[in-house]
């Protein structure tokens, strides 16, 4: 799985990275097991061309390579690519602007999860 998508875009789900990928391979959760599959976006795996470009557009800078993952972030590896498994309930979602968060707001949010970097 060349990128992940980390906790750090839950309930925050800016869409940027979705305007920019070439592959289409960034897909919100639209079924029901929300205990599994929590408010944020996912990589399918098997579709990432590795391009990196969705990385620097997530101003939550919550997309890591799979190889960087933060240790505080591992469960999100293996959740990614928990996608291919429940594909039927994934789809790309429709971009929709939403406001820059501050660095303050960035800040917070990786504090929220323990993470300092």
């Amino acid at each position: 799985m060349p990128w992940v998508v980390t906790r750090l875009c839950r309930d925050c789900v800016d869409q940027a990275c979705v305007e920019v990928c070439p592959v289409d391979c960034i897909y919100g959760y639209t079924g029901d097991d929300k205990a599994t599959f929590p408010n944020q976006l996912f990589i399918d795996p098997e579709e990432c061309i590795d391009c990196g470009v969705c990385e620097p557009e997530c101003p939550w800078e919550a997309i890591f390579e799979d190889e960087r993952v933060p240790e505080v972030f591992g469960e999100d590896v293996p959740l990614n690519a928990k996608i291919s498994d429940s594909k039927d309930d994934f789809e790309v979602p429709e971009v929709t602007e939403k406001e820059t968060p501050s660095s303050e707001d960035v800040a917070a949010n990786k504090k929220k999860w323990g993470y300092e970097g």
